[in-house]
């Protein structure tokens, strides 16, 4: 599967921002998907995940409660609505898909992500 991020760009601190990730291919729904981030000079930290139908849904501390991960397998697109950002939300954030099943902190581990999407920019100031 191939995976385009996009809906970065720059925002103030407080405001919203929706990421969105296409997905090609027919099996879209087998798919475990999560984005994932990476602020300069620090390494790749998970953000959010969302079983393949939809109904489980799993979030860093960091975001929960301003994140909100949701999928379409119709569409074959899984989105990121970031409310409320803080400037320390700046990163460049990659979606990310995995053949395995997985619910709750499972979710979180980037090596368990079998396809990467390139990434989008998101600039929080303050």
């Amino acid at each position: 599967v191939q995976l385009q991020a996009s809906g970065g760009g720059l925002v103030q601190a407080g405001g919203s921002l929706r990421l969105s990730c296409a997905a090609s291919g027919r099996t879209f729904s087998l798919y475990v998907m999560g984005w994932f981030r990476q602020a300069p000079g620090k390494e790749r930290e998970f953000v959010a995940g969302i079983s393949r139908s939809g109904s489980s849904t799993y979030y860093a501390d960091s975001v929960k409660g301003r994140f909100t991960i949701s999928r379409d397998n119709a569409k074959n697109t899984v989105d990121l609505q970031m409310n409320s950002l803080k400037p320390e939300d700046t990163a460049v954030y990659y979606c990310a898909a995995r053949r395995t099943i997985a619910t709750g902190p499972i979710m979180g581990v980037p090596s368990e992500y079998n396809y990467w999407g390139q990434g989008t920019l998101v600039t929080v100031s303050s």
